[in-house]
């Protein structure tokens, strides 16, 4: 369900793109409303899939030029956990200073906050003379379930059996 600050994301996001003159095409809403409709971490690729299954004419292209503008923009975030492709969080502009843990094994991503951790990383810029203006902790492992179970359903071998 999209909360009112998914909506007001959207909105700003397309406020944006009339700043640059860009037409919202349907296509361009078709990926607009799938990146704000989640509240997942997600690939082009499955950004891709989201916005055909709402409009199937929506191109590769259309989808790989309006990412760097939902980054330009702010409203979602690029990260880059180095595979050969980036994942996009959508939760971004509602939650700037959030951390992650990525699991090498299934991609899982799991966000996390600690008061702990702003509270060390602002010790440390304000000893060594700054000020934070952003940060990020990425944190990569593997998850339990795979090691425990043997398979996890979120690896993508354990798919191919269904």
């Amino acid at each position: 369900m999209v909360g009112h600050d998914k909506t007001g994301a959207r909105d700003k996001f397309l406020k944006f793109l009339a700043t640059k003159n860009l037409r919202i095409t349907s296509q361009r809403q078709a990926i607009v409303d799938s990146v704000f409709s989640t509240e997942e971490h997600f690939t082009a690729e499955q950004l891709l899939e989201w916005a055909r299954s709402r409009d199937k004419s929506v191109s590769r292209a259309t989808v790989y030029r309006t990412l760097p503008l939902l980054v330009e923009s702010k409203m979602v975030h690029e990260m880059d956990f180095g595979k050969d492709y980036k994942f996009y969080d959508p939760n971004y502009s509602d939650h700037p200073n959030h951390h992650h843990i990525i699991c090498q094994d299934c991609e899982k991503i799991v966000e996390f906050e600690s008061e702990k951790i702003d509270k060390i990383e602002n010790e440390i810029s304000h000893k060594l003379g700054f000020s934070v203006a952003s940060q990020k902790l990425q944190i990569t492992g593997n998850c339990e379930e795979l090691k425990k179970m043997g398979a996890c359903k979120n690896h993508p071998c354990s798919t191919h059996g269904h």
